[in-house]
């Protein structure tokens, strides 16, 4: 009588407004996930893996999240499909195994889930356990692209422009890289400042090249730091002026790009013999 009545319970709220799935994670909802997902609900498993995976009213758990993650993907929820995969491509809970993220990302993608689809795309660019192919990479990219997700648009920007199993098409390219960069994805913009720099795709203009390259550097990109040096000592796009290309290419020596290192040290030295220079007169 006591298993009739929490089951009828646990239906109540899982069909209430308000009440059961929702966005929150109290102890009285985190209970009623609780006793559906032993009762083999999908979704009721499926949001006990999240709450396990981010920490949302329990102590978070890799291994706790992928148990319930597999219990709800085999029942073909794709959401939890998604991230098992996950879970298996970074090694969280479970040992790292490319093969099984392949797997549960394949049957994820299958049901459209963008994330999955993308890194589906990832993994055969990359030949990650699998035989490297450009043509089922792009096909996954496109498909995630197609849904929004700035990552995909910038690797679909990345295989037109370098012809990787499609032809070379700049216009496409810069599309992408586009798409992408107007969702703050820092190489697709460090991308779409060297397609408007170079003129590839589009008209060469360095003001709009400017643009795309300070928006990478503010977010860090070391290529796009560099370049903004470059711009600011030779006056392209902006006014000449080698003491703001001096503080772009210590920027870009902080984050490891060795050419700014380079040209930090070159102005530095210039700057110096010019010192030197008037000193004597």
């Amino acid at each position: 009588m006591k298993h009739y009545i929490i089951g009828i319970l646990v239906a109540i709220l899982l069909l209430s407004p308000g009440k059961g799935f929702g966005t929150t994670s109290s102890p009285e909802q985190i209970t009623v996930w609780r006793l559906a997902a032993n009762q083999g609900d999908a979704e009721a498993q499926y949001y006990l893996g999240k709450i396990y995976k981010n920490g949302q009213g329990v102590t978070q758990n890799n291994a706790e999240a992928t148990k319930w993650f597999r219990l709800a993907a085999q029942q073909g929820v794709a959401q939890a499909q998604y991230y098992l995969g996950e879970m298996y491509y970074n090694g969280q809970g479970v040992r790292q195994n490319n093969a099984e993220a392949t797997k549960w990302f394949r049957l994820s993608a299958r049901q459209g889930i963008a994330l999955a689809q993308y890194y589906l795309g990832v993994i055969y660019y990359n030949g990650q356990d699998v035989t490297q192919d450009y043509v089922e990479a792009t096909k996954w990219f496109r498909l995630a692209a197609q849904q929004g997700i700035a990552p995909a648009q910038y690797y679909l920007g990345v295989i037109y422009c370098n012809g990787q199993e499609v032809t070379q098409d700049y216009v496409e390219a810069t599309k992408w890289f586009r798409l992408a960069a107007q969702q703050g994805n820092a190489p697709a913009q460090y991308n779409l400042g060297v397609m408007y720099s170079s003129g590839y795709g589009v008209r060469q203009n360095y003001v709009v090249a400017m643009k795309w390259y300070r928006s990478a550097a503010e977010q860090g990109h070391a290529q796009a730091l560099y370049i903004l040096g470059c711009m600011y000592e030779n006056g392209q796009g902006i006014a000449q002026d080698k003491r703001e290309a001096k503080e772009w290419y210590g920027k870009a020596c902080d984050k490891g790009e060795q050419k700014g290192c380079d040209a930090y040290r070159r102005l530095n030295e210039t700057h110096a013999r010019s010192f030197m220079q008037n000193s004597d007169l």
